[in-house]
């Protein structure tokens, strides 16, 4: 075991950014990876042990960590997100986690053996799903709208309660157990936390305040925001022990409500330090685990309630809570399947873990290794079956990966035709009816709205849909689009058409620091593009095989055909752009634009060929 402390930062941090990375490269649950890796480094081959390392400073760091990542599940809390979602979701998260938290907390005590008081705070711990885990999943999976829907905001809503759900009950319930606890007692704590949620409220105001009115620059937007959550949770902490979470998650509330024009540069913030801190505590967290603790997750008690929660619990809070919607039994069946169980269970568990064992409930010793069974299982099991259970139930959505066009054109509408011909989901966007008319007439699937706007999230479903051309006359509008939807869609996927040179600027460097990959080759922009396709200008999908290769088709090809992009025999796609070198192998389909009289000439040679191979044949028979 290496004691440098510097040393386990650098290591803790590297391999949390590794796993994510390794994560994303293969399409696993990234929680999956960080666990393994942790374990690996720490009871397994006993590389590191964070606690150990680093002392008296372990729990202060996993506290604030804790808070930050409480303050970006109640950023996304917008009120307006339940507005429209229906009656199943209100149900959902109002007594579908109520009758969670109790049949939890009654497993926790009658299965797992733990006391009242830490049964209730775990149980209440145990309703979050939480959006780090169950988005990526949601992607993976590519559910319908509807189920995928609700178990996204499911997890959105969720994911503060049930920790601020987790707060309550502990402090409660220590006040309680203290034989010198009075109601003076029980009432200061009720005091505090209500002092919590106002100082929380009263720093997301100031801060939403000061961003509207300007006195924060742009630099200093996302460190402001850093140093005031921390500030937040540490005053509400020290005045009154435990508080602090609910400060931080009434801060957040608030911010995300007063829809301010800094709050994507907020959720950008989030997006950064809380995956670097997720990594980084999962790690260390998991590293810090004993063997015992590993060994006790084998206790028949821990494995009976891993799998009551999982087919007993869940399903039952769901079905009981949905009574009387419109949900069909496949929709309740899957929804209350899928409830893993992520990062926030797990760094506030570690952090309940020491303040009941110091409150003297010494039943609290295994509360890592209950909850790490949990959170282990869940993802697993969750993780690698939600597909395939939306399958069988015909909750998956059809088809191959998707792409969405950004800008309703001509060129727009003739390659979302096309793309549609190879079964390929295709969705054009557009603020303009007028846009939209061509699309419109050819009945190609569309959607009117900003996809810029707040409101578009909550109204469009992009699950399904993998990739996105920004194809409007707009560049700059282009590269904002496409720089908009990097963290949901990966810059690899993004594309947008050629930069205008009308003026004889250096724009395409503009590429290199903003924006999607350049589609096509040099020279495709959106008049060109229109104007070909106005002219005659066909879309023409070539096979290659082991005979025709791909350099035998750019032997064929000349400079007026623009190669698009390849669908490959899994069925994904991968768009010619200026930046990669793309080639096509056996197996593959490029689509192309060309120009009409070199397709009638190939039809006419082709048919000609045939009509002499028939006269030759028929010459030597004779």
């Amino acid at each position: 075991m290496v004691d440098s402390i510097l040393f386990n930062i650098m290591l803790v941090g590297a391999l949390g950014i590794f796993s994510q990375w390794i994560a994303w490269r293969f399409h696993l649950p990234a929680i999956v990876v960080m666990s393994i890796i942790g374990l690996l480094v720490g009871p397994v081959f006993g590389l590191i042990h964070p606690d150990e390392v680093f002392g008296g400073l372990f729990d202060p760091f996993v506290s604030i960590a804790v808070a930050i990542i409480l303050f970006e599940g109640s950023l996304n809390l917008d009120f307006r997100e339940i507005k429209g979602l229906g009656r199943p979701v209100g149900r959902i998260v109002t007594i579908g986690a109520f009758l969670a938290w109790l049949l939890g907390s009654l497993s926790a005590h009658y299965v797992a053996g733990l006391s009242w008081g830490v049964a209730f705070v775990i149980g209440g711990l145990f309703i979050v799903t939480g959006p780090t885990v169950i988005l990526p999943l949601l992607r993976q999976a590519k559910l319908k709208p509807r189920p995928a829907k609700i178990l996204k905001w499911e997890g959105i809503i969720v994911d503060p309660l049930g920790a601020l759900l987790a707060v309550f009950a502990f402090e409660i319930i220590k006040f309680l157990k203290v034989e010198e606890a009075t109601a003076t007692a029980l009432l200061i704590f009720f005091l505090g936390s209500l002092f919590a949620t106002l100082f929380g409220f009263l720093c997301g105001r100031g801060i939403g305040w000061m961003f509207e009115k300007g006195y924060v620059p742009e630099f200093l937007k996302s460190p402001v925001v850093f140093a005031v959550v921390i500030m937040c949770f540490t005053v509400s902490d020290e005045i009154t022990h435990e508080t602090g979470l609910l400060a931080v998650t009434a801060m957040g509330i608030t911010l995300a409500n007063m829809h301010i024009s800094s709050i994507d540069d907020m959720r950008h913030f989030k997006e950064n330090i809380s995956v670097l801190l997720i990594s980084t505590i999962f790690i260390m967290l998991t590293a810090s685990l004993s063997v015992d603790t590993l060994l006790e997750i084998f206790h028949w008690q821990i494995i009976a309630f891993v799998l009551l929660m999982l087919f007993v619990v869940r399903p039952l809070s769901i079905w009981l809570s949905t009574i009387g919607t419109d949900l069909s039994w496949q929709e309740k069946t899957l929804v209350g399947w899928i409830a893993p169980r992520g990062i926030v269970a797990l760094t506030v568990a570690g952090y309940f873990a020491s303040v009941l064992l110091d409150a003297g409930f010494e039943d609290a010793k295994i509360l890592m290794s209950l909850t790490f069974a949990l959170v282990f299982a869940t993802v697993v099991v969750h993780g690698f079956s939600i597909r395939w259970t939306a399958e069988k139930l015909g909750l998956a959505s059809e088809g191959q990966p998707g792409v969405v066009i950004v800008g309703g054109s001509t060129f727009s509408t003739a390659l979302s035709k096309t793309l549609t011909e190879l079964k390929i989901p295709v969705l054009i966007t557009d603020s303009s009816w007028q846009r939209l008319i061509t699309t419109r007439k050819a009945g190609v699937p569309f959607y009117r709205g900003e996809i810029l706007s707040e409101q578009t999230e909550y109204h469009l479903d992009l699950t399904p849909y993998e990739y996105m051309l920004a194809a409007t006359e707009l560049d700059s509008y282009n590269a904002l689009v496409c720089t908009t939807f990097v963290p949901e869609i990966g810059r690899n996927n993004l594309f947008q058409l050629s930069l205008r040179n009308d003026r004889g600027d250096d724009l395409e460097e503009l590429v290199h620091t903003i924006g999607g990959r350049v589609a096509f080759k040099e020279g495709a922009t959106w008049e060109s593009l229109n104007r070909k396709v106005e002219s005659g200008y066909v879309f023409r999908k070539t096979n290659i095989t082991q005979q025709y290769t791909f350099d035998k088709y750019l032997d064929e090809s000349d400079e007026e055909i623009i190669m698009l992009f390849l669908k490959k025999p899994s069925g994904t796609l991968e768009f010619f752009a200026h930046d990669s070198q793309t080639r096509a192998e056996a197996g593959d389909v490029i689509v192309s634009l060309m120009p009409p009289s070199k397709e009638f000439n190939r039809i006419r040679e082709k048919l000609e060929k045939q009509r002499n191979g028939d006269k030759n044949g028929k010459t030597k028979d004779e």
